[in-house]
């Protein structure tokens, strides 16, 4: 039978952890629940290896928490209220249970600020490089309409969404960029080792190599001798380069650039429609005004185009506009958002219409992503395979060159 590792919370409010045979982990809520307690999560102890301990390890050079880290802790902060708990007991609970240092040092500096006298949204308001202006905002909400475990529960699924998505794409980038890598690791290989060992037998045979070999070996001896300055040059290039585009005008050149490339300009205007919609959704939701919420979820966003629109479609809903047209003006935004935007407004129901949108868009990122690894993955192969072929026949035809001059 399976073990769980559970983490409960007794009638007084203390926290209760260990490892319990079940069959699942609803015997382990049952069991709790017979105990009086509230389980707050159980998972299986045989799943966590050691090399999955040691990627949990707190390592965080930046002093701040992953996203999955903050949406895991407001998850079980949402858990803990719910359940009847006060919020210096929950920050306590968390703080005393968490598995990550620096988090508990977060919830430590959270509760001593809350038994200060300051309230929870202007306690995690202290922290922007761990909980967001987004975050403060949902929380601020919560506490005025006294529903902060539902607002928290949101907040925990805005998180794990933007998480889940950004592990699809990031998993779909891997073998790509590993395949990239060997592609480039042979190729300079092949230059750099394998066809340097036949210059001196066409030395000594007084053969002239054929113009294409003369070239590749040329190349090679480039590599070995200045590739380490060819990378530094391409690091500084690269440098200069992400520094530029921290200049407005540069930047917004750049993104119209990309914007214009076909498949991926699309794929970039759904997913920052997706990211704004999810945002938009879930803080009007939790009863924040349009216009404070546009400019909250502003933040959010990746491009610096979409902000210059978000900006504009601020002035012009203060000034009475619809906010579909104000997003349509931009020509940045997919026209099913606009239209979805525009019928929830026209129903009064633009929460709702904004997740659906979110929602909409999320699922065809992935799927257009998946679409592009699917295509990606044999272009690299075949050029890949072009360009060992065109070294590999580059040598014989220079091996052959010896056998006309032998006869």
């Amino acid at each position: 039978m399976p073990q769980f590792r559970y983490l409960a919370v007794d009638p007084a409010g203390k926290p209760i952890k260990g490892v319990r045979e079940a069959a699942s982990a609803s015997d382990i809520a049952d069991w709790a629940y017979a105990q009086r307690c509230y389980l707050v999560r159980a998972e299986d102890a045989g799943k966590r290896s050691r090399i999955q301990a040691l990627l949990d390890l707190d390592i965080d050079f930046r002093h701040r928490l992953s996203k999955g880290k903050v949406a895991h802790l407001t998850r079980e902060l949402a858990v803990m209220l719910e359940a009847g708990q006060d919020i210096d007991h929950a920050l306590r609970f968390l703080a005393e249970t968490s598995e990550s240092a620096q988090a508990r040092r977060v919830l430590q500096a959270l509760r001593d600020q809350v038994r200060g006298g300051k309230s929870l949204a202007a306690s995690l308001a202290q922290h922007p490089r761990v909980f967001s202006r987004l975050y403060v905002s949902i929380v601020r909400a919560g506490e005025a309409g006294g529903t902060i475990a539902e607002c928290l529960h949101r907040l925990a699924d805005l998180l794990e969404r933007e998480c889940r998505l950004a592990a699809t794409v990031q998993s779909a980038m891997t073998y790509p960029a590993l395949l990239l890598m060997a592609a480039a690791g042979t190729i300079v290989l092949l230059l750099t080792y394998v066809l340097p060992q036949f210059t001196p037998i066409f030395a000594q045979a007084g053969a002239r190599m054929p113009l294409s070999t003369r070239a590749l070996i040329a190349a090679g001896a480039f590599l070995h001798d200045d590739g380490a300055l060819l990378l530094l040059v391409t690091l500084t290039l690269v440098l200069l380069g992400h520094r530029k585009l921290q200049d407005a005008p540069a930047r917004l050149v750049w993104e119209r650039a990309i914007l214009r490339v076909p498949v991926l300009g699309t794929l970039i205007r759904r997913a920052e429609a997706a990211r704004l919609m999810r945002t938009l959704a879930t803080l009007l939701r939790n009863g924040v005004g349009l216009v404070p919420a546009l400019g909250i979820a502003r933040d959010v966003l990746a491009r610096l185009t979409a902000v210059r629109l978000i900006d504009k479609a601020i002035v012009e809903v203060k000034s009475g506009a619809r906010l579909a047209t104000a997003l349509a003006s931009g020509e940045f935004f997919p026209v099913h958002t606009i239209h979805l935007v525009q019928l929830g407004e026209e129903t009064g129901r633009l929460a709702d219409m904004a997740q659906r949108a979110a929602d909409i868009h999320e699922e065809q990122v992935q799927h257009t992503t998946a679409r592009l690894i699917a295509l990606l993955l044999p272009v690299i192969t075949i050029v890949m395979g072009l360009v060992v072929a065109g070294i590999v026949g580059s040598l014989v035809v220079a091996m052959l060159s010896l056998n006309d001059l032998a006869l």
